[in-house]
């Protein structure tokens, strides 16, 4: 069940209805439904991986309260070990397997060492790299003692397992998930009527500019062999356009759903393509997983309190890590690499913090320098994205040769007017409504009439049901 389907809609009228009906005061049955619905949800997808889901956070359930009750710090460690060891070792399984293996396969032979390995092709459960990190990030904050074990089997299992973050997150926590699902959670109207905006300005980043921007981009890097260095670059630039539509519409469609029960997830967006440097970048881009890896790897490895050279090694297992984590490829290594590559300037020179604020706060225009800054962080990002949407390493390797040749200056083969005047008015619109609050709609609407609400609500609208025909079904990050 997709979050640009009309049966998602359907789905979710109809459990905002039931979850209301319920009184504030019956916390527990508004979650024992909420925790049905999310299993329901899930089962659409392959009701056989809903037991694996099941067992994960059967295991971290049990682990959390083991860690709570051991009375020695070795006990405490085992437990965690073993909740960590299973967990990893599940998605090693499912997600790296085959390509450990085949590369193994291959360094062998290539010293003339033939070893007969089966690869196993098992389909990759959906959401098991989301939910995973939910429940390790939980058993370790209760090993650390930064929340206490979590008694209660629904309360937990549901925030593993809430519908709209349980595919494609965001990462939750559970110092800030838990203890919203263990208080009384009451109707309000403007809540209701703010969470429905940020869902249609979700799924006009979904069906309007990613999937048009998808349209354009696949045929470019489907047919890479035949365009210029210029047609490659604008393909990159399409694709930069059509994953941060897709990923990050899913998640103000996600949030969204959450605050029409009540529930405020994580942001995990905060117009990323206004930063000033790539380290920027990664504070406004998947600030979930992001944050992640910053709080449950680096700082764990040292962090910034090291010396120059571990702390080159920490940034680059971070991001390789994070590469590795969106995909069993070498592309996706590689993209991560890349990053950390575009990161460690920063870090070492320790001014990845300056650029906290948003860009050009409180002024309707940015500075020259702002404006350079982020063309060139813009463009360093859209070079990265090319290992990321290439079907292999030969085929970047291939569009990024053409790009830096002469054929950059050619004419570009593909030029969809229509697309560019709607990507431009869409970072227009991004630009004017930047804050702190991701929710775009609700910045644009804080001092507007009722009159231009409701006109651009009905636009809006017209936009996503005349676009929905040509929109693609999945979502990107639906795979990883």
């Amino acid at each position: 069940m997709l979050f640009n389907s009309l049966s998602y809609a359907v789905f979710l009228i109809v459990i905002y209805l039931l979850y209301w009906l319920i009184k504030p005061e019956k916390r527990l049955l508004q979650n024992t439904l909420l925790l049905f619905v999310s299993y329901l949800f899930y089962s659409f997808w392959d009701w056989k991986f809903l037991f694996l889901l099941i067992f994960s956070t059967a295991l971290d359930y049990f682990s959390g309260i083991k860690i709570n009750n051991s009375k020695t710090q070795y006990a405490k460690k085992c437990w965690l070990w073993i909740s960590i060891g299973i967990n990893l070792g599940f998605l090693g399984v499912f997600k790296y397997y085959d390509f450990f293996v085949t590369n193994l396969i291959d360094s062998l032979s290539f010293f003339g060492i033939n070893i007969n390995l089966r690869t196993l092709h098992f389909i990759l459960p959906v959401g098991i790299s989301f939910y995973t990190f939910h429940g390790l990030s939980y058993v370790i904050d209760v090993y650390n003692e930064r929340i206490k074990a979590e008694r209660n089997f629904v309360d937990y299992s549901l925030f593993v397992s809430f519908f709209p973050l349980l595919v494609a997150g965001p990462i939750e926590r559970a110092t800030h998930l838990l203890p919203q699902l263990k208080k009384n959670r009451f109707f309000s109207y403007p809540n209701s009527i703010d969470a429905l905006r940020q869902i249609l300005w979700g799924l006009f980043k979904k069906i309007v500019i990613a999937d048009q921007c998808a349209i354009y981009s696949n045929y470019i890097f489907n047919n890479s062999n035949e365009f210029g260095g210029s047609t490659l670059f604008l393909g990159a630039i399409f694709f930069a356009f059509q994953i941060y539509g897709d990923f990050s519409g899913y998640s103000d469609i996600a949030l969204g759903s959450a605050r029409l029960f009540g529930v405020e997830l994580l942001k995990n967006f905060s117009f990323p393509y206004f930063s000033r440097n790539v380290s920027e970048f990664w504070r406004r881009w998947h600030i979930s997983l992001s944050s992640w890896f910053r709080d449950y790897v680096y700082i764990p490895l040292g962090g910034s309190r090291v010396g120059r050279f571990r702390l080159i090694i920490n940034t680059f297992f971070v991001f390789l890590i994070s590469g590795l984590w969106h995909g069993a490829s070498w592309n996706f290594i590689v993209w991560g690499g890349l990053n950390g590559l575009f990161v460690l300037p920063a870090i070492l020179t320790k001014s990845n913090k300056k650029n906290a604020e948003i860009v050009a706060e409180g002024k309707f225009f940015p500075s020259i320098s702002e404006v350079i800054n982020i063309l060139f962080t813009f463009c360093l990002i859209v070079l990265t994205w090319v290992f990321f949407r290439s079907e292999n390493l030969n085929q970047a390797i291939q569009i990024l040769n053409e790009i830096f040749s002469r054929t950059f200056f050619q004419k570009l083969d593909v030029r969809p007017i229509f697309l560019f005047v709607l990507l431009f008015l869409f970072l227009l619109t991004e630009w004017f409504c930047r804050g702190e609050n991701s929710n775009v709609l609700a910045n644009l609407f804080v001092k507007k009439n009722r009159v231009l609400r409701y006109i651009t609500y009905y636009l809006l609208i017209f936009f996503v049901i005349y676009f929905s025909h040509k929109s693609e079904d999945s979502f990107i990050y639906f795979q990883f």
